[in-house]
């Protein structure tokens, strides 16, 4: 199978290097980068690096260096074929298979390539051509000298119907050629094809390899339909997928340590010329998905820039409903506006450097944004105002796929809204003063002065029942679960089974830091293939992890945990280890639950937000009753094997 360096590019454009190697490497960030040991040999000192903005990796240690399909020839011994086919599956490319219809695409493709390269070539020469003054003019005009045309390969259409056509077609270029690639307009009630930019400046617009796939062109008279045009669709462009300028704003991107976002080419042209080469735009589109994508490949909180007027506020709000469902940790967004009755040209031309600095240090987070934008819909004056503005942004935050995010954004707008709603806070306050904070496992107390409610739930503290307190739900924080180190020793005896399942153990957290430690030992020891436990245990004492080992083994030497034990068969590990893992995930989802529902109950101590904690107690009090029913099943010394 032959893969085309677009289908290479478009999967490492899906997929950040870190993803890939946080699989087999604990990753910490460092700076604009992420550290961890390397994968390649034994060392107590990070020496492994990984650069998602230029999208490759570096050991310093081994001196190996490569992106993320190197990385798994190497890691994991798959073939380069094979690496791809497994990437492109994560990332949801499309592989077409080898045959002549494919080959003949990629021939096909390579030619449309050619064929834009001509007409940009074309487009340059007409600008600085006799035809062109009036283009040179208005680029002049907007401050666009010489240099820039040339820096950014501006050129110029012609206003005849057929010039481009029958340039191209002098030079051997077929008319099905100049209609794919969207030069010519064409159709059904076309009995002629006629080039599609006419009397228009044009701009080039590349892929992220710095080659033309297709135009935008301003119109120099008034009265025409559509002052901006952009090429159509085609096999190079898709609009909603490429950046203006991506290709030349990745290297300064990583330099200033941002990217910014502007609206228009002009926009990020001029912005380029007073100091900002980390600026692109999103080709006049909503901002997309695969937008997002690219841009958090160039830094973590890039500054989308917009117009002070009321439609860039508009534009700001349509891109944060956009974002929401795609933010995380490591991937928001901040936003910048303009003084109002100007673009970023305007104030790039009139202000320079300075100005547009002022501007973007003043960008303000997403969270200040949305709030804004509600607060604007209308006055917030009465008790139900102030309701329906709770409800409108509770309905926008389940936009957020993260519930820890989610969560911190709450806290974020509340507390701002009491920052800017004093009555408000303080009536919330009162609220939260009549009863006593909800700690589990304590018996609460009203403050000496205050007086209980006489009605209702709130007569008195949440209190954990005996039950509760005696699960391990409620132990001290960073204690070893029995759950925990279950899962654990059922990799170190069996590491057969680790070899194969790594990826399912390193996606795992643990609240004990001993658990973390012996976690990151097991996936640091499994690229080494150990042949038995013993093996596996000699290993993790060299590389430090002896002391994680053996308070592990203490924990379940007590619970005498036999279904782990190096002498359990294989099925029955497998089978503790589906029911143990996924219990162990719900529970660590239920505890970031309980402790988002303890901050809405305190917030908002209705009867909603009471049932919602009581039903996550009772989830979590089933939970260890289900991890306690785990114990009685398997083989052992000639016991029957049970399916899962």
């Amino acid at each position: 199978m032959r893969f085309t360096p677009n289908i290479l590019d478009e999967i490492k454009a899906r997929l950040p290097v870190s993803d890939v190697v946080r699989r087999r490497v604990k990753l910490q960030k460092s700076g604009r980068e992420w550290k961890g040991l390397s994968p390649f040999g034994t060392e107590k000192t990070p020496s492994f690096f990984v650069n998602d903005q230029k999208g490759f990796y570096h050991d310093f240690s081994s001196g190996k260096h490569g992106d993320i399909f190197s990385f798994l020839v190497e890691t994991e011994g798959l073939s380069f074929p094979e690496a791809v086919e497994r990437l492109a599956a994560e990332a949801g490319v499309y592989l077409p298979a080898e045959s002549e219809e494919a080959v003949r695409q990629d021939r096909q493709r390579a030619s449309l390539h050619e064929v834009v390269e001509m007409a940009a070539g074309y487009f340059e020469d007409q600008l600085q051509g006799r035809a062109g003054a009036k283009a040179r003019g208005y680029l002049a005009d907007r401050g666009l000298g010489p240099a820039l045309q040339k820096q950014f390969r501006v050129g110029y259409s012609l206003p005849e119907r057929f010039a481009l056509r029958d340039w191209l077609a002098s030079k051997g270029v077929s008319a099905e050629a100049m209609c794919e690639t969207g030069l010519l307009n064409h159709g059904e009630d076309i009995a002629v094809p006629y080039d599609k930019f006419r009397d228009r400046v044009m701009f080039p617009i590349c892929d992220r390899s710095g080659k033309v796939i297709a135009f935008g062109g301003r119109a120099l008279e008034k009265d025409v339909p559509a002052k901006y045009l952009n090429s159509p669709e085609t096999p190079l462009f898709h609009k909603g997928s490429i950046l203006y300028n991506h290709h030349t704003a990745r290297k300064a991107a990583h330099d200033a340590g941002t990217v910014i976002a502007v609206e228009g080419y002009v926009d990020v042209i001029s912005m380029s010329a007073v100091g900002f080469a980390n600026t692109v735009a999103a080709l006049g589109t909503a901002l997309t998905p695969d937008h997002c994508e690219l841009l958090w490949r160039m830094a973590e909180e890039p500054i989308l820039c917009f117009d002070g007027d009321k439609a860039g506020r508009k534009a700001a709000a349509r891109a944060i409903d956009n974002a929401l469902p795609l933010i995380g940790p490591g991937k928001s967004l901040r936003f910048a506006f303009m003084p109002d009755g100007q673009d970023p040209d305007d104030l790039a031309r009139n202000g320079g450097h300075d100005a547009i600095a002022a501007v973007l240090a003043s960008a303000k987070p997403m969270v200040e944004v949305l709030l804004q934008r509600e607060l604007e819909t209308g006055p917030v004056d009465t008790p139900e105002r102030r309701a329906g503005l709770e409800k409108r942004i509770n309905e926008v935050l389940r936009l957020i796929p993260d519930e820890q995010l989610r969560r911190y954004y709450r806290e974020d707008i509340f507390q701002r809204l009491a920052n800017i709603m004093p009555g408000a806070a303080s009536q919330r306050q009162q609220l939260q003063n009549r009863r006593a904070p909800f700690v589990p496992g304590q018996r609460g107390r009203f403050q000496a002065g205050r007086q209980e409610p006489q009605t209702g739930y709130r007569n008195k503290p949440l209190v954990a029942g005996p039950g509760i307190q005696r699960t391990q739900v409620f132990a001290r924080v960073g204690a070893l679960a029995l759950r925990e180190a279950q899962i654990l020793l059922a990799f170190a005896f069996h590491p057969d089974i680790l070899s194969r399942h790594v990826e399912e153990l390193a996606e795992l957290d643990f609240a004990s830091a001993d658990a973390t430690k012996l976690r990151d030992g097991l996936i640091a020891c499994a690229a080494s293939d150990p042949v038995d436990h013993v093996e596996l245990k000699k290993e993790l004492v060299s590389l430090g992890f002896g002391d994680a080992l053996q308070k592990v083994e203490a924990v379940t030497a007590i619970a005498k945990l036999w279904n782990v034990q190096p002498e359990a068969a294989n099925e029955d590990v497998k089978a503790t280890l589906n029911q143990v893992m996924a219990l162990h995930r719900r529970a660590r989802s239920l505890h970031r639950e309980l402790k988002s529902a303890e901050f809405a109950l305190g917030q908002d101590p209705s009867e909603e937000n009471f049932s919602r904690l009581q039903e996550i107690n009772l989830e979590l009090v089933g939970l260890e009753g289900r991890e306690a029913a785990l114990e009685g099943f398997g083989i052992m010394s000639g016991r029957p094997a049970r399916s899962f």
